[in-house]
């Protein structure tokens, strides 16, 4: 979720300075992007209606297919461990 909204501060952030120096964005307008929601969802329905028809738990069909492809998979961070030897390592390699 974290980095939705880093992805979504730096869209602000962006669109302040277009706005700023009196630029239009490249971005497309509001309607193809609800016109992209719409191809995204409709892309799911075949799969659920197959799921309901095989009369498996709807659960099974969000779970499986429709999360992952409408969601993504949200990334993993490092081990902290991880994270921690690598600073050390960096900063032993620079001070040497």
């Amino acid at each position: 979720m974290k980095m939705y909204l880093m992805s979504l501060g730096a869209g602000l952030l962006v669109g302040i300075v277009y706005s700023l120096l009196n630029v239009r964005s490249p971005a497309p307008p509001v309607i193809a992007l609800v016109g992209l929601l719409g191809i995204l969802v409709g892309e799911q329905l075949i799969p659920f209606a197959r799921t309901l028809l095989a009369q498996e738990p709807a659960a099974v069909s969000w779970m499986n297919q429709i999360r992952p492809h409408m969601f993504g998979h949200l990334p993993k961070g490092a081990d902290r461990t991880e994270v921690t030897h690598r600073a050390t390592t960096d900063a032993e390699e620079r001070s040497s």
